[in-house]
């Protein structure tokens, strides 16, 4: 059983055969991300059995102000059922500076702030703006439930959101030939903190790059991390499996701590495999969890 902890399905061609292929590669649980009012929206329409969503607005558009995802958070929140688990994606990029920073400083800070008014985790998108980034958290509290989406640093930036508390998400990236320091952070980060992700359709991972990205790749990428944390081509080293726990519990999305691995054996849950370097095994899951997932918003 398999978790995308950030894809984007709302913007496949085809939502519904991409969580079929998910399915079919033991990918049971998908978490959409919404970058704005209106991609938020469609997020939570998506949502079903298996399916959760975010709302969020993404560094890029921060010119567009918080207004419009503060009011569907509003909205949603207090729903008698809802599927909305986190804030988010948000944070900072000064890579491509699409708004100004000032402005998306301004609009990470009130959406970390939205995360602790909701409860809810927080989904954080930072490029080439680590000290901003984690100065805005440190500033604003951090959210007990901080995912580092998509990490990019090396093991360096890795112990720096470590020690605020947060996870880290490893995506694609991590099969680039020129990801070492990624591949690094990843065998650095302890298994209780370590989530894997497609942010489908965007950063398809080797060897199916220059194709769109999809939730079915999730035992694949995990496959690349055991790799980069020297539990490969042998199998995982430990019983539990801890490398893919979080791929199969509640991980920061749940509204609880709580979390009680039972034992289960019998075959293999999932394939996982890493084509490009031409090995294959299977990932043993044997930690299964409660799935705490909320099936009402905190009021």
């Amino acid at each position: 059983m398999w978790t995308d902890s950030h894809c984007h399905l709302q913007g496949a061609a085809d939502p519904d055969g991409a969580l079929e292929r998910a399915r079919a590669a033991g990918v049971t649980r998908v978490v959409c991300i919404g970058t704005d009012a209106h991609q938020s929206r469609q997020a939570l329409a998506l949502a079903r059995d298996g399916v959760w969503a975010t709302v969020g607005l993404h560094p890029h558009d921060a010119k567009e102000g918080v207004d419009g995802v503060a009011a569907l958070l509003e909205e949603v929140a207090g729903a008698e059922q809802s599927a909305l688990v986190a804030v988010g994606e948000c944070g900072l990029d000064y890579h491509y500076d699409h708004s100004p920073r000032a402005t998306q400083r301004d609009a990470f800070a009130a959406q970390v702030g939205l995360a602790h008014r909701y409860g809810l985790a927080l989904v954080v998108h930072t490029r080439e703006a680590w000290d901003d980034t984690l100065a805005i958290l440190r500033a604003e509290g951090v959210p007990e439930r901080t995912v580092f989406h998509c990490f990019t640093g090396g093991p360096a930036e890795a112990r720096r959101c470590l020690d605020l508390g947060g996870f880290l998400s490893f995506s694609g990236i991590v099969t680039f030939r020129g990801a070492g320091g990624v591949r690094d952070a990843a065998a650095q980060c302890p298994a209780e903190r370590l989530l894997v992700e497609t942010d489908s359709p965007f950063l398809t991972p080797a060897p199916y790059r220059g194709r769109p990205n999809d939730p079915a790749f999730v035992p694949l990428l995990a496959a690349a991390v055991a790799e980069a944390r020297g539990e490969g081509s042998g199998g995982p080293r430990c019983s539990t499996c801890s490398l893919v726990t979080s791929c199969v519990r509640a991980g920061p999305w749940a509204r609880t701590s709580s979390w009680t691995p039972t034992r289960s054996g019998g075959s293999p849950a999932c394939p996982g495999w890493d084509q490009a370097s031409g090995w294959s095994r299977w990932v043993r899951v044997s930690a299964r969890s409660r799935w705490p997932w909320p099936t009402r918003a905190p009021r």
